[in-house]
């Protein structure tokens, strides 16, 4: 009887173990006490992990399948400078991925490159989801075929250029693939770019880039190898504490890597913080193609585009 009842003990104890931890697979039920094994649990196959509140130093590299990760009432999940391979608190290699809701904040790695996601292979979608404090909040690979979508996420406090290796920034994007971003919000950047993407398209649309707290930053967008698509109805602030104030949104600085003809830049609002007295220009253009540029509001002391060598 002794034995049975031991046996049943530890039984409740081991489904409890299995239950009650914060990190629960949807499809199955099992919670997990590190992120890391749920996200094993789910393997190869497609799986959602539900992310219970509470401050995690967790971090979890995803290999294969489609795993989506989504805090149980938004804003309350936040991983708090946990980091996988030195590079960031997710680390994302599967098919597809999706995170909804979290918060990433306190990244930083030895190399300044630290982000909340890191994405290496496959498509992603954020929604709702809050990087703060960090070197970078988004970093993506190479790759062609990848397509970024992010929506009404905020990005504060981010951006370095204390690597040697180049700037951190907000986000950024590596050469080719897709990138949307749609009513998300971009503040108090610390270094570097708000936005940089190596995207051959964006989609860049109701989105807010505010720099009147920004230190030592660059650019708001920062097409640095060309890119076609949209960038509409965005509200931009440019503040007084920057390392270069030239231009609000440029095209190709860097490389005329990807077409820009046909680049739509429209119906956008820009302007500088009161107490700023460096004029910029709202386009900085090195593409040398036909951008379509029309409907902007610009306020004083903003030139609306300058084609450079």
């Amino acid at each position: 009887m002794k034995k049975l009842i031991l046996a049943a003990a530890l039984l409740s104890a081991s489904a409890f173990a299995q239950g009650s931890g914060p990190f629960t697979v949807a499809e199955t039920g099992r919670g997990f006490f590190r992120l890391q094994d749920a996200v094993n649990a789910i393997g190869g196959g497609d799986g959602t992990i539900r992310i219970a509140a509470g401050t995690y130093k967790d971090c979890a590299i995803v290999s294969d399948g489609r795993v989506a990760f989504a805090a149980v009432t938004a804003g309350t999940a936040i991983f708090d400078g946990g980091t996988c391979e030195g590079k960031a608190t997710l680390v994302l290699r599967g098919r597809d991925a999706a995170v909804d809701g979290l918060v990433f904040r306190g990244v930083t790695v030895p190399d300044h490159n630290g982000a909340g996601i890191r994405l290496e292979k496959g498509n992603l979608t954020v929604t709702g989801t809050a990087f703060r404090d960090s070197e970078q909040g988004i970093l993506t690979t190479d790759d062609p075929a990848q397509v970024l979508t992010v929506r009404r996420s905020t990005f504060s406090g981010l951006g370095t250029c204390e690597g040697a290796g180049g700037c951190a920034h907000g986000l950024y994007t590596g050469t080719g693939g897709t990138l949307e971003l749609t009513n998300n919000r971009f503040e108090r950047g610390r270094g570097g770019h708000y936005a940089k993407a190596r995207a051959r398209r964006v989609t860049i649309v109701d989105n807010s880039f505010d720099d009147t707290q920004g230190k030592t930053t660059n650019y708001m967008i920062d097409l640095s190898s060309g890119s076609t698509g949209r960038i509409a109805g965005n509200e931009f602030v440019m503040g007084k504490d920057k390392e270069n104030h030239s231009a609000f949104i440029t095209v190709a600085p860097e490389a005329r890597t990807n077409p820009s003809a046909g680049l739509v830049i429209t119906g956008n609002r820009a302007s500088l913080a009161p107490g700023v007295t460096s004029p910029s220009n709202f386009v900085a253009d090195w593409s040398h193609e036909p951008l379509k540029i029309s409907g902007n509001q610009l306020g004083k002391g903003i030139t609306l585009l300058d084609v450079r060598n």
